[in-house]
């Protein structure tokens, strides 16, 4: 590659707060020449950031081929470009395809995770995606719509474990996923939190069961932008009892005092214990 050249760094821009953004984000905006970021999804104060004299552009109205010439022509001038997605660009990030260029360009670049919507979400609603005795996997996943999903990836067929949901791009069809979820086990009661806009000042928060969500959806007019999120974890009634399972565990054995792992005793128990004992240090 040419000394010349410039590089991109692609950027998880986080799911709308500016503060939920890494140091390592904010210092890459900070220097870039060039920023492309997808306007309609990115907070607008996080482009803020940039230096004075950078060039901004807003991504909603490219396409693939528009985006990837401005990137490729500021390379070639020997430019820093910040192309900056939401949340993580990682999950649902179509950035895939902006690879293959650079790669295929030979330009460097580098990805800057950032929060997923997901987390944020979570954190939002105060939930813990993985509940001790009950739900151990998180699946993120989407429902089928003008975007086909590969077999066996059927929201139906996904939601057959009855793992949390982290459902994402689907909002739309509430009323679809809802009925394929009860189809494939899920109760009516089953605890579910739409989260809109997480981290921007029109964020929103509709929490309900499988019986009465699709409505609550369908009267605060939400069609874009929002996750639905699944299963007992949902539960907000988690954070004031401790609920009762079938194999007998309802809370972290991480902190427990009768339990031993690699950095800690049960209390009363031998110091002659063998060294790793119990080494695992979750759940």
């Amino acid at each position: 590659m040419a000394q010349s050249q410039g590089k991109v760094y692609i950027v998880g821009g986080g799911p709308g707060d500016p503060e939920l953004l890494t140091l390592k984000a904010k210092s890459v905006i900070e220097s870039a020449d060039v920023i492309i970021y997808a306007d309609s999804l990115v907070h607008p104060s996080i482009v803020d950031f940039a230096k004075p004299g950078a060039e901004v552009h807003g991504s909603k109205t490219l396409n693939l081929s528009e985006i990837m010439e401005l990137t490729l022509e500021s390379v070639r001038q020997g430019k820093t470009v910040a192309r900056i997605q939401s949340g993580d660009p990682s999950i649902y990030g179509a950035v895939l395809e902006q690879m293959r260029i650079l790669e295929e360009a030979q330009v460097d670049y580098e990805i800057i995770p950032g929060v997923s919507a997901a987390f944020a979400a979570a954190a939002r609603l105060k939930v813990e995606l993985t509940i001790p005795g009950g739900s151990q996997t998180v699946i993120m996943t989407r429902a089928q719509g003008r975007v086909s999903m590969p077999p066996g990836e059927q929201l139906k067929d996904l939601a057959a474990h009855g793992s949390t949901l982290v459902i994402f791009l689907s909002i739309t069809r509430m009323f679809t996923v809802v009925r394929q979820l009860l189809e494939a086990g899920y109760t009516e009661s089953t605890p579910v939190a739409v989260v809109y806009r997480v981290g921007w000042p029109d964020e929103k928060i509709i929490r309900g069961t499988l019986s009465d969500i699709a409505a609550k959806v369908r009267d605060a007019k939400i069609t874009l932008q929002a996750l639905i999120m699944v299963g007992e974890a949902m539960d907000p009634a988690l954070l004031h009892h401790v609920p009762t399972t079938a194999n007998g565990v309802s809370s972290s054995h991480l902190y427990a005092s009768d339990y031993t792992h690699l950095y800690r005793r049960a209390e009363g128990e031998s110091s002659d214990v063998e060294e790793g004992s119990s080494v695992d240090g979750g759940q």
